[in-house]
C-alpha cells in the first residue's frame, strides 16, 4: 500500500484526495478569519497606531517590497518535512506578519476612501472562487505558469526598487499587473496542490493559497484607492 505522505494527492484514492482538500481549505478559511480578527484587534486595541508610527518613517514602496518578499517566504515555511507543531507555528506566524504589514494600507484606505476595504475584499474573494473553479472544472495543469510567476515577481520587485531610488509612484497599472500576477499564483498553486502535494502538506498548501489571496487583496485595494483619487 502506498504511503500517502510520499505519494502525490493525484495518485491517491478519491476519498483521500477529498480529505486532503477539505483540510487545505479548512486551514485557508482559518487563515482568513484569523487575519480579519487580528486586524480588528490591532485597530481596536491601539496596536495599529504603534505600527503606523513605526512605518511612518519608511517609504510606502519599501513596505510593498516587504510584502512581496513575505509572500515568497510563504513557500519556505510550514513545509511537511518538519513536525506538525512547527508547521502550525509557521502558519500562525505568517498570518500574523501579513496582518501587521497590511495595517498601513488599511489605515490609508479607510482614511482616503471609506468603504473601499469591503469592496476590495468582495472582489478578491470572488476572484479567488472563480480562479479555483477554473482549475477544478477544467482539470488543467497550470505548472507552465511557474516561469511567469518567477520573472513577474522579479520584475515587480525591480519596479519597486527603482521607484524607491528614483522616487516615483508606479501607479494603477502596476497594481493591475500585480493583480494578474496574484491571479496566476492562485491558478498555479491550486493546480499544484491537486497534482503534486503529498497528503500531509495541507498546512503548507493553505499558506501558499493564503499568500496569493493576500497579495491579490493588497493590490485590488491599492487599485480601488487610486480610482477614488
Amino acid at each position: 500500500m502506498a504511503n500517502p505522505y510520499t505519494v502525490p494527492v493525484s495518485g491517491l484514492a478519491a476519498r483521500e484526495q477529498g480529505s486532503f482538500l477539505t483540510r487545505v481549505y479548512a486551514h485557508l478559511v482559518l487563515a482568513v478569519l484569523l487575519f480579519v480578527g487580528l486586524e480588528i484587534w490591532f485597530f481596536q486595541s491601539g496596536i495599529a497606531d504603534t505600527v503606523l508610527r513605526v512605518f511612518s518613517g519608511v517609504s510606502w514602496l519599501v513596505v510593498l517590497g516587504g510584502f512581496m518578499l513575505l509572500s515568497w517566504v510563504a513557500t519556505l515555511i510550514a513545509v511537511p518535512s518538519v513536525s506538525r507543531p512547527l508547521q502550525y507555528l509557521g502558519f500562525f506566524l505568517y498570518v500574523l506578519l501579513q496582518a501587521l504589514i497590511t495595517i498601513p494600507l488599511l489605515a490609508a484606505a479607510e482614511s482616503a476612501a471609506p468603504g473601499v476595504i469591503a469592496s476590495a475584499a468582495q472582489v478578491t474573494i470572488g476572484g479567488f472562487v472563480l480562479l479555483t473553479a477554473v482549475v477544478v472544472t477544467t482539470g488543467r495543469d497550470f505548472s507552465f505558469l511557474r516561469s511567469f510567476l518567477i520573472w513577474g515577481g522579479l520584475f515587480g520587485l525591480a519596479v519597486i526598487v527603482c521607484a524607491v531610488i528614483f522616487k516615483f509612484d508606479p501607479g494603477t497599472w502596476f497594481s493591475v499587473a500585480m493583480i494578474v500576477l496574484a491571479s496566476g499564483s492562485v491558478l498555479y498553486t491550486t493546480s499544484n496542490i491537486m497534482r503534486g502535494f503529498p497528503a500531509n502538506a495541507d498546512v503548507a498548501a493553505s499558506i501558499q493559497l493564503f499568500a496569493g489571496i493576500a497579495m491579490m487583496f493588497w493590490y485590488v485595494l491599492r487599485m480601488f484607492m487610486g480610482s477614488r483619487r
